[in-house]
């Protein structure tokens, strides 16, 4: 676009030299002009859209996010204003968002190079880098302050530690250094379920453990069936997914694991008095859908069949949190409890 912009004004006539030299009568358009320049206002390619920055903060992740912290609002045992409850999941929704800014503006060099991510706003163009830091990191201090002004002192702190740990341990360090990145990063996404919790009962409890387990175990299975239908993206810029270091079959094995050690997980909250027969009745029914879809994958010879098992993986998910909700309102308790 600058070349061409370049070669067009060298051709003009000078007459047309002179038209531009005179002074413009027309303000708004002449002030329009400056802030495309400056890159702060209208203009490719940084204008100031707000569709651009809501995709900094990643809503299609963000949307799972926010469900499973609803989750743990509506389940937790205790009383908590309509305020609070509406300020903390706004919160959640907004430290997740600002820390999928941050980690987009991290990840700038690579994004440009990878399928799935080189649309994203920066490598893009629609957002400079430092507006997308700055975005994200305001956006991280008001939800961490509102989060300790209008509901507890506990999620706040939990909803710092989260954005720290995704932005530092997963993003900055172990996303390029280790295959188990996601692993041991992924706890990142495990505690937003936990954050609304603490947010009614204002403490920690073997319960809300149990919700940050299910996400912690259901991650790896569901990252990595993204990374092998995706293997090409992060074998291109260096960064060590598992498929990229260990193969696929040693992959899909790990898959496999995960997801037998989370069915049993998931199978908890019924044992104990959290929730009832409806959602261990889901939780078995999807956890089996979820076994066969990674063995098949497993048995399989090639990477086909990973796009489904990653689209079922969200689908589980969804699908275990809403039977928690569920059961919270229709509870049927097991017969048996510990």
């Amino acid at each position: 676009m600058a070349n061409a912009t370049e070669n067009t004004d060298a051709d003009a006539p000078k007459d047309d030299a002179a038209k531009i030299d005179a002074p413009s009568t027309d303000a708004p358009e002449d002030a329009q002009r400056d802030l495309e320049a400056t890159g702060l206002g209208g203009g490719a390619p940084y204008r100031f859209h707000i569709a651009d920055y809501a995709a900094l903060l990643k809503p299609r992740v963000m949307s799972l996010v926010v469900f499973t912290a609803v989750t743990g609002i509506v389940i937790a045992p205790g009383e908590i204003t309509l305020l609070a409850a509406i300020v903390s999941t706004l919160c959640v929704a907004f430290g997740a968002g600002a820390s999928g800014a941050i980690n987009m503006w991290y990840d700038r060099d690579i994004d440009q190079f990878m399928e799935r991510t080189q649309n994203r706003p920066i490598p893009a163009g629609k957002v400079k880098p430092t507006q997308a830091l700055v975005f994200g990191v305001i956006l991280s201090i008001l939800s961490v302050v509102a989060m300790h002004k209008y509901v507890n002192s506990q999620a706040s702190g939990l909803l710092l530690f989260t954005i720290l740990y995704y932005v530092f341990l997963y993003t900055m360090w172990l996303k390029r250094s280790t295959p188990q990145n996601i692993v041991i990063g992924g706890a990142a996404g495990a505690f937003p379920p936990m954050i609304g919790w603490v947010s009614v009962t204002g403490n920690f409890s073997f319960e809300s453990g149990i919700l940050f387990l299910i996400i912690f175990l259901w991650t790896p299975p569901h990252t990595w069936a993204l990374a092998l239908f995706r293997h090409g993206d992060y074998e291109r810029v260096g960064v060590p997914m598992m498929p990229v270091v260990v193969g696929s079959y040693k992959t899909k094995v790990q898959m496999l694991i995960y997801t037998l050690l989370l069915v049993p997980v998931t199978l908890l909250p019924g044992f104990i008095g959290l929730s009832g027969m409806i959602y261990t009745a889901v939780a078995v029914v999807m956890g089996a859908g979820f076994i066969f879809h990674c063995i098949k994958l497993l048995k399989s010879d090639n990477d086909d069949h990973a796009r489904p098992t990653f689209l079922y993986s969200l689908l589980y998910l969804s699908l275990i949190f809403m039977g928690l909700l569920v059961d919270h309102f229709l509870l049927f308790p097991l017969p048996i409890q510990f």
